[in-house]
């Protein structure tokens, strides 16, 4: 088999060549994918030609698989949620900036996007690093965030009221206003009745022992023991922050690409910019753990 190439991009990640996932990677080659996801918070695989169970074995190689609650899954593999959106559809899921599952007690490791089919032109994907918001802040920022946890929500994006799926972004665009309507999203029953999470403002990443920023406009709404209006000026300076350009990396797809990302460590945001065609992605989650 051949060696991994290991290619850091400007602002976060890396595009790993030299592998053929479909074909199986040996321990050698996963080690050292394991060793770029770690490094980089974010990478990505070009020209590759997996399978739905693939796919699955993939993920399983990272650990045990997250079943979404909210999006619907794949007809035939429980495992996978399907992202999509079709020529009639106006909104996309995930078009603002987020990371998944930070409504969770125990937030999702990573995500794993294959694409399917994708437009003509447009559907790329931001990403932004975490570790380097965090590390750009001064030393006294830095003292004032340590001692803060912010409270974490999915009732407002997923759950049956007024907002729901429809709330903006502080830091712009729409999580997707008619998912929920056309079938994309559901089980908002479930959301009404999660409760809250809190975390720490500055996480320790468990993986890479780095610190990094863990808030984000979807799933935040205040810090811990403050009410949502006084949260927000300190919110909105650190969503400006984490949102810098050049702390971000825009990946265009193409047939055969895969991104996997870890959601400790980056935010993303998927462009709606190719209205009338269609654009069909298959993601699966992979389990976390609690974060301090």
């Amino acid at each position: 088999m051949s060696t991994v190439d290991v290619r850091p991009l400007e602002g976060v990640g890396a595009e790993i060549h030299g592998v053929d996932i479909a074909a199986g990677l040996s321990n050698t080659q996963f080690d050292a994918i394991h060793k770029a996801f770690c490094d980089h918070g974010l990478i990505f695989f070009r020209d590759q030609t997996i399978t739905e169970n693939d796919h699955i074995e993939l993920a399983q190689k990272f650990g045990n698989i997250d079943i979404n609650r909210f999006f619907a899954a794949h007809p035939d593999y429980p495992e996978i949620a399907m992202v999509s959106k079709d020529v009639d559809q106006k909104d996309n899921i995930g078009g603002g900036w987020h990371t998944d599952h930070s409504y969770d007690r125990d937030p999702a490791m990573g995500s794993i996007l294959v694409a399917r089919e994708l437009p003509d032109s447009g559907g790329d994907t931001l990403f932004s690093s975490m570790y380097a918001a965090y590390d750009n802040l001064s030393d006294g920022f830095k003292q004032m965030l340590e001692g803060l946890n912010a409270v974490h929500s999915a009732t407002h994006i997923f759950g049956s009221g007024p907002v729901g799926y429809a709330a903006q972004t502080d830091a712009g665009g729409s999580a997707g206003a008619d998912a929920k309507d056309d079938g994309r999203i559901g089980n908002a029953s479930l959301a009404d009745t999660m409760p809250d999470v809190i975390h720490p403002v500055i996480i320790t990443h468990p993986l890479s022992g780095k610190k990094a920023l863990y808030v984000n406009p979807a799933f935040t709404v205040r810090f811990e023991g403050w009410t949502e209006d006084e949260s927000r000026p300190l919110m909105q300076q650190l969503f400006a922050e984490c949102a810098r350009p050049e702390y971000t990396h825009r990946f265009a797809w193409k047939p055969g690409s895969i991104a996997f990302w870890d959601n400790r460590a980056t935010w993303h945001w998927a462009m709606n910019d190719y209205q009338g065609q269609r654009r069909v992605m298959h993601r699966i989650t992979v389990e976390g753990c609690p974060l301090s």
